[in-house]
């Protein structure tokens, strides 16, 4: 009617092409369906609806043009269903857009459910659910975007990620309370789903891909993120830019993980150039390879986290922590239970590789297999104030805690070991001070 309120009664509306909401011509608009019992039927390529804006400026308010506020304003989609029925179908696509709020809607059988493309500013996105889709669930496809809130919401079963940002320039995004799991392809019954080639690439529930952009002022809070093991997934994967810094800006930083249940993935967390991250008070369970995984990262910071492989005795433990390359990391008050990251040669419940200024400490490390904590030339790093034990009636673990490798300056001092079945600390005469450690 040209009234800006689309409202849909209850039936099932079958599409081939967009609808488009071109804000600047038409002016704010809505789309309404009746209570969650519309359903829009995408039978042809692209998206059901096409939100499209010409907001230029950030969120801050001296940026925002006049015509903005007048016509382009808080675009509204409520209550509605949209069920994908073409290969190339999506489900909504937010271009340019100045507070967009999508609340109370199911996308599901599409190829990607919510798709926010070139800028975007001030997402809502909440009570939804996005279920069954053959990409993606939400997607940051290059998109410039500052402050979005995805909160209350089931991302499951989309075979590529639950939600994905792809380079772009992102900042200051908040995931909460959210259930976020099986977004992989082999989810769906058990087996890589038909509809997908062969190659599918990688998945994770949440993945964020700044290796050619930026992403920073991320929160990822309060949420179940749980899958089925696929090689190569992770539960939250988060990849940075090689030329990023700990002094400067670029890539991936200032994130923070906590509070969340996390598990039964090939990684918990994989975190790769990353830097001034913080993971702290999260469940983190039935990691095939390892719980956490961190390469060339600054300034991280893991504290206040529990590890457990839920297998029995006669299954291999998994799980484990390892970091490569980091600096300036801080491992602290950690429960590892049952842990295993490597083997009888190198690697241990939680293992160092060539990290600098880094620390393990106050930890509980407990029946790991192999052994507790390694540093493998490390400099300046500290083992200290940690409780390693294998308390099994046969214990496994071979070494409590060892250094190898071209080490130098690190300390090994008041830890508590007990229940080694080689040596309950080994550590080279040069490049290790070791000092006042409990062995039982």
């Amino acid at each position: 009617d040209g009234d800006g309120l689309l409202e849909l009664e209850r039936k099932t509306y079958r599409i081939s092409q967009p609808l488009l909401l071109d804000l600047t011509k038409r002016g704010p608009m809505a789309v309404l369906g009746a209570g969650g019992a519309s359903r829009i039927v995408m039978a042809g390529p692209g998206p059901a609806l096409l939100v499209t804006g010409d907001h230029q400026g950030t969120a801050a308010p001296p940026s925002v043009r006049p015509a903005t506020w007048e016509r382009e304003r808080f675009p509204n989609i409520n209550g509605l269903e949209i069920v994908g029925d073409h290969a190339e179908a999506d489900g909504i696509r937010l271009v340019r857009t100045m507070q967009p709020t999508i609340t109370n809607v199911a996308i599901r059988r599409c190829r990607t459910a919510l798709h926010l493309a070139e800028r975007n500013r001030n997402l809502l996105l909440a009570d939804c659910h996005i279920y069954d889709n053959t990409h993606y669930g939400v997607f940051f496809d290059h998109c410039n975007l500052h402050q979005a809130n995805i909160q209350g919401c089931h991302i499951s079963y989309n075979a590529k990620a639950g939600i994905y940002s792809l380079h772009g320039d992102v900042h200051n995004v908040q995931i909460t309370g959210c259930d976020i799991e099986y977004n992989n392809p082999r989810s769906v019954t058990g087996a890589v789903r038909p509809d997908l080639p062969p190659d599918a690439p990688q998945s994770a529930e949440i993945w964020l891909d700044a290796s050619e952009g930026a992403i920073s002022e991320l929160s990822i809070v309060g949420c179940t993120i749980q899958a089925t093991v696929e090689p190569g997934g992770a539960n939250v994967r988060i990849v940075g830019s090689p030329q990023a810094t700990a002094g400067a800006p670029g890539g991936a930083w200032l994130i923070t993980i906590a509070g969340n249940v996390l598990g039964s993935q090939s990684r918990g967390i994989e975190l790769v150039h990353a830097h001034r991250i913080a993971v702290s008070g999260n469940t983190i369970y039935d990691s095939q390879e390892l719980s956490i995984l961190a390469k060339n990262c600054h300034g991280l910071a893991v504290t206040g986290n529990t590890f457990s492989w839920r297998g029995d005795d006669s299954q291999t433990p998994r799980d484990g922590i390892r970091l490569e390359d980091c600096d300036g990391a801080v491992l602290s008050g950690l429960s590892v239970q049952r842990a295993c990251a490597g083997s009888e040669e190198r690697g241990a419940a939680i293992a160092l590789v060539r990290c600098r200024d880094s620390a393990v400490t106050n930890s509980q490390v407990l029946d790991p297999l192999y052994r507790g904590i390694e540093l493998e030339d490390c400099v300046r790093c500290r083992v200290s104030g940690n409780g390693v034990s294998d308390r099994r009636s046969q214990p496994k673990m071979l070494e409590g805690i060892r250094v190898v490798g071209t080490s130098q300056g690190n300390v090994v001092q008041g830890n508590l070991v007990f229940g080694a079945v080689r040596k309950p600390i080994e550590a080279p005469a040069n490049g290790v001070t070791v000092d006042g450690n409990v062995i039982s």
